[in-house]
Parts: structure tokens; C-alpha cells; sequence
């Protein structure tokens, strides 16, 4: 299981790594001299103008892994290996109580959650992440799916998806998540070298990873992704490509590429320092970064989010709710909801999460959290969101929730790099702005720049890689 979100706004998505230490960092607001209208001040909107209604998706943490990964700092209990067991998909089916006591927890989480809102819709997304939630039995998984659907209700089409990792599972127990209504697989690769997933400390080899693309392809999943990982220790510019290549040739409709963060705490951690032997350089994880766009690109994948390729209709329903922005419950250990415009995050230790639902269950506590929704945090959280996507920033949404001077301060702190074609401008129709026209446009008194430019992205990937700079522009014009 590795991270992919942007800390400290959301500490707990869909159990995947952190973007790159040179794209989305975990950002400190920048504050520059204050010239320019702030987002606060300027916002004459409303929490439903800005995509914030009832949640129609949920998040659900299953921490269990078989052993914690050199990598990973999230909250995992890890259950250990059977020696005395031949068949290692024998692991997760017994009734462990480490994890029907904790799924007890999690349903009566679920069930503790009374919503106040006046329409509450029918869940359209779930996505069990953790952890390896592969380790967990069919039979319980089922029980906090009918939870789910008892508390909020499920479409007939909701995207379900569960991360596997290869070694965990075999076909029966994925035609047994079938049945339930396990519709997209997420299966944890991340190298096509023994010796990296070794050194990484993951509990699979690279024969289990053939072995679970065979079982994924045998039971007819049409809807899975596969998630690889760059930078690692004494990795090559060679391993990437061919791990790439390989990944290409078993045909996922899906691709997720992690750069590897180094966290304080891990293994990992108290071994290297990012940016020196046996780590890649800086300059290296970029090459790493260009390569993958550049290959799955070229095999047909979209690159429609920071770390995400697609093919067709396959881009995650789930995660585009997170880079949109929009509201999403969250349901289990360190796992963090956004609701209301506020970001709530539970207890990562198990005894305090216990307590946690105790609370909740006894009206001591906030399923969402407690505060006053500021808007300038909203307003950064979504440039820094959209600017993961390929879609990009829109820029007559965001006017029209906080202001056009906001938008056309935005465009003038970025002339030179649309200049420079690391932002890319486009009207309505997605045609490209050319850079003096966005020149004449900030520099009019009177043009709203939005009715001439919609959309604000990163060019793929040269601007993708300078994220971390350009963003922190905007945080300097919305949050000053």
C-alpha cells in the first residue's frame, strides 16, 4: 500500500503513495506581499456553488497487511505470514479477530453516522483501501457493504473498487468480491524486478504478480488498474522502462505511477536521504516521471491526473472526486472525510479510533469534524486539485465563486510560464490560448478574462514537474 495524497489537506484517499516529492509536495501556504484581492474577500458564494453537498462516495480503510512495506508511514496492522500454512491464499479467510473485531468497529462507525443533510443520494463510489483490504474475508467485506448500503443506499452501477495485492488472493475469493459487487480491482505491482520488491520489503515476487494479472483476466474483472512505483532504491532508468513495458503488455485499462516519498519514521527513512545513492537524484525521478508519461501516452493511456493514465472510460470515478473536490465520506482508521467544506480525520491508533467510535456512537464526538469552513482554504485546495488533472483549473467556476480580479491576478502571476508553455490556456472548447493574447487580456481593465480563458493546466509533463513552484504562485494570490 503506498500514498497518494496531498498532505496535510487530505490525509487519507485511496491507499496510494504520495505524489512525487518534486510534484505536489505537501504545501505550506505561501503568503506574499498582500496586492492583490484575496479569494476570502472577494468570495460571494456558497457551499453548494462549490460542489458541496451531500457526499455521493465513500473511502473505507482496511489496514491489514501481511507485513509493513520499508515505505510505509500509514496507519496498518500487520498480521504476519503463515509458516505452517502451504497455500498462502489460506492467509485472511479464518476468522482472524484482529479483523472481524476491527470490521466490527468500522460497521458500527458507519452505522453512527447520521447525516442531517435534507436529500441524502444513493452512494455512486465506494473504494476499500488500506492496507492490503484483499486480506480480508469475503463475508466481511459483504457486511460493511450492506452497512453502506443500509445507512446511505447504493446505485445499481456503483464504481467498487478494492485495492489487491498479488499473493493475497486467488480466483475463487476474487469471483467471491464479484458477486458482492467488487467491480474495479486495483492491483499493487509496483516492480517487475524481485530485487526491488525485495528491497522495498513487499511480500510478493514478481511470479505472484503473472500470477494475479492471470487470475484477474480469468474471472472477467474488465475494470482494473495497475499501480507501479519510481525512485527506489538502486533502481535504473532500464528497470523503470521494462517494468513500464511489462505493465503496457498486460493490458490494464488502468495505470497509476507513484514516485516514492521518503517518510520520516519508516525504514526507508532512517536509510536514505532523497536525492543521494542509492536513490535517484532529483534529476533522475524526473526522467523516471517523463519516461512514463512519455510510454503509456504513446501505448494510448490518457494522462488524466498527476499520477494516472487511462484508457477509454477507465479513468477511477472515485479518485475524480477527490481532485474535483467535491465531498466524500471516509470510514475507518486514519481515514479523513470531506464534508461541509471541512476536512476530518480519525484517530491512526487503533485504541484511540475504538474510542473514537465510542464517542461517536454516544454523541460525544463529530462524524465530520467541527470548525468554520474558511474560504481560502477551499479556494487553495482547488487550484491545487485541479491543477492534478488534465482538465485544469476553470477559471469561470472559480470566478464566479471568488471573484474575477482573483482569476485575473492568477493569469498575471503566470504570464511568463504560459510564455514559457509550462501553462497551458484554453477557451470553451479546449483550443489553446496563445500567450499574447492572455498578455492583452490581463493587461485590460475591463476584460473578464474568464469569458475569453475556461481552463488554466499544466503542460504534461514539463509543467507537472515545476507544480510544485507554480502552485505555490497561486496560493500567494488566493491566501495571501
Amino acid at each position: 500500500m503506498l500514498k497518494t495524497t496531498i498532505s496535510p489537506i487530505i490525509l487519507s484517499f485511496a491507499g496510494k503513495p504520495k505524489a512525487s516529492r518534486f510534484i505536489f509536495q505537501a504545501f505550506n501556504k505561501v503568503v506574499l506581499q498582500d496586492t492583490t484581492p484575496s479569494a476570502r474577500r472577494n468570495a460571494s458564494t456558497n457551499l453548494t456553488t462549490l460542489h458541496q453537498g451531500p457526499p455521493t462516495s465513500a473511502y473505507v480503510h482496511l489496514p491489514f497487511c501481511r507485513k509493513r512495506c520499508h515505505y510505509c508511514d500509514f496507519p496498518i496492522l500487520a498480521l504476519g505470514t503463515s509458516s505452517s500454512s502451504s497455500n498462502v491464499y489460506e492467509e485472511g479467510k479464518e476468522d482472524d479477530p484482529r479483523i472481524t473485531n476491527y470490521v466490527d468497529l468500522l460497521v458500527r462507525e458507519i452505522k453512527a453516522t447520521r447525516t442531517d443533510f435534507d436529500a441524502n443520494p444513493n452512494l455512486e463510489t465506494v473504494f476499500f483501501g488500506g492496507g492490503t483490504p484483499s486480506l480480508v474475508p469475503p463475508k466481511l467485506v459483504s457486511l460493511v457493504l450492506e452497512t453502506l448500503t443500509l445507512n446511505f443506499g447504493l446505485t445499481p452501477d456503483a464504481e467498487i473498487s478494492m485495492e489487491m495485492d498479488p499473493g493475497t488472493f486467488d480466483g475463487q475469493k476474487l469471483k467471491e468480491l464479484m458477486d458482492l459487487g467488487v467491480n474495479r480491482v486495483s492491483l499493487g505491482v509496483q516492480a517487475f524486478q524481485d530485487e526491488l520488491l525485495k528491497a522495498c520489503g513487499r511480500a510478493h515476487g514478481v511470479s505472484q504478480v503473472y500470477e494475479a494479472i492471470e487470475f484477474v483476466k480469468e474471472c472477467g474483472v474488465e475494470n482494473w488498474s495497475m499501480d507501479l512505483i519510481s525512485s527506489l532504491p538502486h533502481q535504473t532508468l532500464d528497470m523503470w522502462e521494462e517494468s513500464l513495458r511489462l505493465a503496457i503488455q498486460s493490458k490494464p485499462n488502468h495505470v497509476s505511477v507513484y514516485d516514492l516519498q521518503v517518510e520520516q519514521g519508516t525504514k526507508f527513512g532512517n536509510l536514505y536521504t532523497p536525492g543521494q545513492s542509492p536513490l535517484p537524484s532529483e534529476t533522475q525521478s524526473a526522467e523516471f516521471y517523463k519516461t512514463a508519461s512519455s510510454m503509456l501516452r504513446g501505448a494510448g493511456y490518457e494522462h488524466y491526473e498527476v499520477s494516472s493514465y487511462s484508457k477509454g472510460d477507465f479513468k477511477c470515478k472515485h479518485n475524480l472526486i477527490y481532485w474535483k473536490n467535491k465531498p466524500f465520506y471516509a470510514f475507518g482508521l486514519g481515514s479523513a472525510s470531506y464534508v461541509g467544506g471541512l476536512r476530518f480525520s480519525r484517530p491512526r491508533r487503533l485504541k484511540e479510533y475504538t474510542n473514537y467510535v465510542a464517542d461517536l456512537e454516544n454523541g460525544a464526538a463529530n462524524w465530520c469534524g467541527t470548525g468554520v469552513v474558511d474560504l481560502k482554504d477551499v479556494a487553495t485546495d482547488i487550484v491545487m486539485l485541479s491543477f492534478r488533472t488534465s482538465k485544469g483549473l476553470d477559471l469561470k467556476e472559480f470566478g464566479e465563486a471568488f471573484g474575477s480580479e482573483v482569476v485575473k491576478s492568477i493569469c498575471k502571476v503566470y504570464e511568463p510560464y504560459v510564455e514559457s508553455g509550462h501553462i497551458v490556456c484554453l477557451d470553451d472548447m479546449r483550443r489553446e490560448v496563445m500567450s499574447d493574447e492572455v498578455n492583452t487580456l490581463v493587461a485590460s481593465d475591463e476584460a473578464k478574462i474568464e469569458n475569453h480563458v475556461r481552463y488554466l493546466r499544466l503542460k504534461d509533463p514539463d509543467g507537472f514537474l515545476l507544480s510544485n513552484e507554480l502552485i505555490s504562485l497561486a496560493f500567494g494570490v488566493v491566501a495571501p
